[in-house]
């Protein structure tokens, strides 16, 4: 008798948890679609300046890639040892022509069959280390100076990428280049036989006395 009183005690709220259950299965998706539509819209507006034009009159004709080991030490008093760093290096230097410097008196048209273009010399655009593809190898007696001197040790690295490009003979590519790719498009355009030749450079100009 008491288990059949428990019993009928109970399944009043039984019948509510059922009926809960059978509820939310039914329309809780419309609730939280009501959610979904309740979340604020994030509208961002933008305004992009125009702030410079630059006319790129440069041609990039060859790029040097590097890979170096480099050692820096620096010296930081007579009584404690030298800071040391040894970092992994990836660079590259793009060797190119400033058509930019070309002036219509570079550009001489000799009879119905030839022109002559006078090239500006062969230049670095520029040089750099790729920080993705380089690494700290290892540091030594940094004093907590580590992000200076790693800092110290790229700019160094990068110094290097250029000397080894000019040493590598980028500039003489970059000429050769410019023969190979310059010429047969120019003598496409004009129907003529184009002759390449440097600049005329004139060194140490008079300076005209000051008045």
């Amino acid at each position: 008798m008491p288990l059949l009183r428990l019993l009928f005690k109970l399944i009043p709220w039984i019948l509510i948890i059922l009926a809960g259950v059978f509820l939310w299965r039914t329309f809780g998706g419309y609730f939280d679609k009501t959610e979904e539509r309740e979340v604020p819209e994030v509208v961002v507006n933008y305004n992009t300046v125009l702030t410079s034009v630059e006319d790129m009159g440069r041609m990039e004709l060859v790029r040097y890639n590097f890979k170096d080991v480099v050692e820096y030490e620096k010296t930081v008093n007579r009584f404690i040892p030298n800071s040391k760093l040894v970092l992994i290096v990836s660079g590259e230097a793009v060797g190119c022509v400033d058509f930019a410097k070309i002036t219509q008196a570079d550009i001489q048209f000799q009879g119905d069959t030839l022109v002559q273009v006078a090239l500006p010399a062969p230049e670095i655009c520029y040089y750099k280390v790729d920080h993705s593809k380089s690494k700290v190898f290892s540091k030594e007696n940094t004093y907590f100076q580590d992000a200076e001197l790693v800092e110290e040790g790229y700019k160094y690295a990068e110094q290097n990428v250029k000397r080894a490009a000019l040493n590598s003979g980028i500039l003489r590519q970059t000429t050769e280049n410019a023969e190979k790719i310059l010429k047969p498009m120019l003598e496409e355009i004009t129907g003529r036989r184009v002759v390449l030749v440097p600049q005329r450079r004139i060194e140490n100009p008079q300076v005209p006395p000051k008045r």
